[in-house]
C-alpha cells in the first residue's frame, strides 16, 4: 500500500525533501576527517548568525555538535526553519560555487560545534576530494530543486497570469533557477489584500515582492540585480576566454575551457539553455533514456562550468565587439563590457515570427515561443495552435497534450516526414488529442488584450476559425550575430562562417563560433555541445601561439 503524509497526500517522488539522506547527507566519518584537513574548528554562541539571506561569497559550515537552522523569510520578513543540520551534515547550496546573494539564513542552535571552510579553500577540497565533492553537488542540486518546488528563500510574483511582463519575469526567475511564489489576481480572491498591504494598484502590476520590498514591473537587468544574481565585473581584468551565449554550445564550452585552467566567463542576456533550455523534454539525448528537460540539462551544465571556476553573467546581453586589438572587448547592455583574449560566439538564433497584423501586440500575451509548465498552465482545458514542422514543434504539442483540450499543429507543407524525428511522429499519431493539418497557414489573430481566437487557410482556400488559449510559433529562428559589428565573416543568411575542419575559427583570429549561429552547423543540441567541447582545443592553440607572439615582441 502506498505511504501518504500527514495530511492524507501521496508523497511527491520528485520531492528532494523526500529524498533526505541525498539531500541533507551526513558524511561518513572517513569523510570528516578528510574535510577537517580543509577547515577549522569554531564553538559557537548560542543563536549565533554563520551567514545572511543576501550576503556573497560565505563559508560551508559542517556540523560537528549541536545543529545549524537554516531559515527562510515570508513577505513579512518572519523566519522559518527549512532544515536544522546535525552533526556529520554540511549548510550551503548552488550559490557556494558562484558569487550571487544567498537565499538563506544559518543560525547556530545551543551547543554547537563546527568546522568553517572558507570559500577558497572550499573549492579546493571539491577539486581534492572528488568522492566528497560528488555528495555535497548532488545535495546542492537537490537543495535548491526543494527550495523551487515549496517556493522558499524566493520572492513573490504578483500579477493578471495572462499579462505578457508577468510570464516574463516568472520565466526570468524559473529559468534563472530563482525560487517563486506567484499570485495571479486573475484568479486568486486574496491577492487584494496582498496588494493593499503593499499599497499597491493594478496599474503596479506585475510586482516581485522581495525582502519586503515591491518592485514594480522591474525589466530583466534590474532585477537580476535586486536579487543579487549580477556579479561584479571588473573591466579591466582580461580573461582568457569569454563565451557569449549561454546555451548548450557555449556552456560546454565553458565547462572545458575552466575544467582545462582557462579563466572563462559566460556571458547570457537571459539565461543558460539557450532555445534548449525551454524544451520540455529532450529524449534523445545521449545518456537520458528517460528524457531531460531542457531546463534541467542547462541547469546542470551551469553548475558544472561553475564548479570549474567559470563566471557566469545573466542579464547582460552582448551589444557588440570590439576586435581592433587583442584583448578583444565584448561591450553589453547598460555601458558594461567585458575583456577577453579570445572569444568563443554561441550567440544562437533570435526566434522567427509571423508578419501578421497586432502580431507583436500579442506576443506574450498568448502567443509564446516554448512549451514549459507555465504556458500549459496558462492553456490549461482550451485549444491550442503549434505551428512547425520540426522536433520543437512535435515536442511542444506532445507535452502541451496532457493538460489542454486539444493540440491543432499548423504545417506550410505536406506532412511531418522529412523535418520531424520518427519517434515523435510516431505518438503525435497515437494521441487523439492532437491533430495535424497541413498546407495550411494562419491569416489573422483575434482578441483585445490577450489572444482569443485565430484564423487559417488551407491550400484550396478553405477558412478555418477557432477559439483558442494560446498560439505556439516554432517556425525555426535567425542567427544573433548582429552585435558582431563586421568582426568577422558572415554567409548569405547571417551565420558565422567557420574554417573547414574542427577548429570553428572565425576569420578573425581569436574568436570561433560554435552551435546554431555557426554557418552549416547542424541545428541539435548534441552538435551544439560536441562543437563547445571541441573547439577548446583549438583556442589553446591560438593562446599558445599568442603567448609565442608577445614574448618575441
Amino acid at each position: 500500500m502506498a505511504q501518504t503524509d500527514s495530511n492524507g497526500q501521496r508523497p511527491d517522488p520528485s520531492d528532494p525533501y523526500q529524498r533526505m539522506a541525498q539531500t541533507f547527507p551526513a558524511l561518513a566519518p572517513e569523510m570528516l576527517e578528510r574535510v577537517i584537513a580543509f577547515g577549522s574548528e569554531e564553538k559557537l554562541p548560542d543563536g549565533a548568525m554563520l551567514f545572511e539571506r543576501g550576503e556573497r561569497s560565505v563559508d560551508f559550515f559542517l556540523c560537528l555538535e549541536g545543529g545549524i537552522e537554516v531559515l527562510e523569510s515570508d513577505d513579512e520578513g518572519e523566519r522559518h526553519v527549512v532544515h536544522t543540520h546535525t552533526p556529520g551534515q554540511f549548510t550551503g547550496e548552488l550559490d557556494l560555487f558562484n558569487d550571487r546573494k544567498i537565499l538563506v539564513t544559518g543560525r547556530a542552535v545551543p551547543g554547537s560545534r563546527v568546522l568553517r571552510v572558507k570559500r577558497r579553500d572550499f573549492q579546493r577540497m571539491i577539486a581534492a576530494e572528488p568522492d566528497i565533492g560528488e555528495i555535497i553537488m548532488r545535495a546542492f542540486i537537490l537543495r535548491r530543486v526543494g527550495l523551487m518546488l515549496h517556493e522558499q528563500g524566493g520572492v513573490t510574483l504578483i500579477g493578471p497570469g495572462h499579462s505578457a511582463n508577468m510570464g516574463r519575469i516568472e520565466t526570468f526567475l524559473t529559468r534563472n533557477g530563482y525560487p517563486h511564489r506567484r499570485i495571479d489576481t486573475e484568479v486568486d480572491i486574496d491577492a487584494g489584500g496582498f496588494l493593499d498591504c503593499f499599497e499597491l494598484t493594478e496599474e503596479d502590476l506585475p510586482v516581485v515582492v522581495c525582502e519586503g520590498r515591491a518592485h514594480r514591473n522591474p525589466s530583466n537587468a534590474a532585477l537580476a540585480d535586486a536579487l543579487g544574481l549580477t556579479v561584479a565585473i571588473d573591466p579591466e581584468h582580461v580573461h582568457d576566454l569569454v563565451v557569449v551565449g549561454g546555451g548548450p554550445a557555449g556552456l560546454a564550452a565553458a565547462v572545458y575551457a575552466a575544467s582545462e585552467g582557462l579563466d572563462t566567463a559566460v556571458i547570457e542576456g537571459t539565461a543558460p539553455g539557450g532555445q534548449a533550455g525551454t524544451s520540455s523534454k529532450i529524449e534523445n539525448y545521449l545518456g537520458f533514456p528517460t528524457g531531460i528537460s531542457g531546463q534541467a540539462l542547462a541547469g546542470r551544465a551551469q553548475v558544472q562550468a561553475q564548479k570549474f571556476g567559470a563566471k557566469l553573467l545573466v542579464a547582460r546581453g552582448a551589444t557588440g565587439l570590439d576586435c581592433s586589438a587583442v584583448p578583444f572587448t565584448v561591450e553589453l547592455e547598460h555601458g558594461k563590457s567585458v575583456k577577453a583574449r579570445a572569444v568563443v560566439v554561441a550567440t544562437g538564433a533570435r526566434y522567427r515570427k509571423l508578419d501578421l497584423p497586432r502580431y507583436c501586440e500579442l506576443e506574450g500575451n498568448g502567443i509564446y515561443y516554448a512549451a514549459t509548465a507555465m504556458e500549459a498552465g496558462l492553456c490549461a482545458d482550451t485549444e491550442v495552435v503549434v505551428i512547425g514542422g520540426g522536433n520543437s514543434a512535435g515536442q511542444a504539442a506532445i507535452f502541451l497534450a496532457r493538460t489542454v483540450k486539444h493540440v491543432h499543429i499548423l504545417v506550410r507543407g505536406k506532412g511531418l516526414a522529412e523535418t520531424m524525428s520518427s519517434y515523435l511522429i510516431e505518438r503525435i499519431e497515437a494521441s487523439e488529442k492532437i491533430s495535424l493539418h497541413p498546407y495550411c497557414e494562419v491569416t489573422e489573430l483575434k482578441g483585445e488584450k490577450h489572444l482569443t481566437a485565430l484564423k487559417w487557410v488551407e491550400k484550396g482556400g478553405k477558412e478555418h476559425c477557432l477559439d483558442v488559449g494560446g498560439l505556439f510559433v516554432m517556425i525555426g529562428a535567425a542567427p544573433n550575430t548582429k552585435w558582431l559589428d563586421g568582426c568577422v565573416e558572415l554567409d548569405a543568411q547571417g551565420f558565422v562562417v567557420t574554417a573547414e575542419g574542427a577548429t570553428f575559427a572565425a576569420s578573425k583570429p581569436g574568436i570561433f563560433a560554435v552551435g546554431d549561429v555557426r554557418s552549416g552547423s547542424v541545428k541539435r543540441v548534441a552538435s551544439g555541445v560536441g562543437e563547445g567541447s571541441v573547439v577548446v582545443s583549438a583556442i589553446h592553440k591560438y593562446l599558445e601561439g599568442l603567448n609565442l607572439a608577445q614574448a618575441a615582441e
